[in-house]
């Protein structure tokens, strides 16, 4: 019992440390050859903190456990929203400036529904897998086109300041190659350790995917929203939770199901999917800014009601465990 608690806990500190320094080495090298800078924030930023969510859901697809995969992914959204962007608005409340952000909030909700419909029959089949393959590619198609754009705007403004500046190439790279491999050691290792746990105490993968990877994978964006929000960089602490949910949808759930089609408890589209598109819905009327000014804002008030429907889900999965 002490090896495998010590495995997600020694996986999941180098899995953070591992996932930044991937982050920063990525986007440094990124600058050297030339990226705009809203490019820099759509794809490196955006999708690349989701890093962890793919390496371990794939690792858990390989290995037989697609419960942890799906878990992983679709409680990595749970907890992007509710607690992270929960926790970041309540100390500091986010304002959307982003006019490339707004655009994603509805491309956001609109791939939740659809993976919604394609578990409605309780299967994800390989077809299912390839479709949102396909619309991760044509969803990287309209990044690049966008973020190739020399129109300016707020997101491209922040990532200039926080992309670190003073890193060597040499270095760069170092972070880059470093930061993917011990990304992968410590994401068997977290794996491994969660599997165990969950056959310890006769839980499902899919609950420990839910809860202690979900949010486990979640830490580099929670790292970087509140980090960003405490900056006034606000539209790469909501980037974070958009472009990573993005990737999770797509690209996590779409690898480990063309990996391994999988059937799914009944309880998982009533419960964690529900939960999920209601947040993404939730989060698209009070992130894409209906009011006159047409800007969104997180406000401290819904950011406690977020960290709110999010303790509350935690209690609810772990009574059903």
């Amino acid at each position: 019992m002490i090896l495998p608690l010590l495995a997600v806990l020694f996986g999941l500190i180098v899995l953070v440390i591992s996932s930044d320094r991937f982050v920063d080495g990525a986007a440094a090298t990124a600058r050297y050859f030339g990226m705009p800078s809203l490019l820099i924030g759509m794809v490196i930023v955006g999708f690349g903190t989701s890093a962890p969510e793919i390496v371990v859901s794939t690792l858990a697809a390989i290995q037989g456990n697609p419960g942890l995969a799906i878990g992983n992914a679709y409680g990595s959204n749970v907890a992007n929203i509710a607690l992270i962007l929960g926790l970041t608005a309540l100390l500091n409340p986010v304002q959307v400036s982003s006019k490339i952000l707004r655009k994603e909030l509805p491309i956001l909700t609109l791939i939740t529904l659809l993976s919604v419909g394609l578990l409605l029959d309780l299967e994800f089949s390989s077809f299912d897998a390839a479709v949102l393959l396909l619309l991760l590619a044509l969803l990287m198609v309209w990044t690049i086109f966008n973020g190739l754009k020399k129109e300016p705007d707020a997101l491209a403004v922040e990532v200039d300041q926080a992309v670190p500046k003073p890193l060597t190439l040499k270095k760069a790279l170092l972070f880059l190659i470093f930061g993917l491999l011990f990304l992968i050691l410590s994401s068997r290792i977290l794996v491994w350790g969660a599997v165990e746990i969950a056959q310890l105490f006769g839980v499902s993968d899919l609950v420990i995917g839910l809860t202690i990877v979900a949010v486990g994978t979640s830490l580099p964006e929670l790292a970087s929203s509140i980090l960003a929000a405490k900056k006034g960089e606000h539209d790469i602490a909501m980037g974070n939770v958009i472009g990573s949910n993005l990737f999770n949808s797509t690209a996590v759930v779409g690898v480990a199901g063309a990996i391994k089609p999988f059937t799914i408890d009944g309880l998982v589209l009533r419960r964690d999917m529900l939960v999920m598109t209601l947040l993404t819905i939730s989060l698209f009327i009070i992130g894409y800014g209906f009011r006159k000014n047409r800007q969104g804002r997180v406000n401290r008030f819904e950011g406690a009601g977020l960290l709110i429907v999010y303790a509350i889900y935690t209690i609810s999965l772990i009574r059903t465990a």
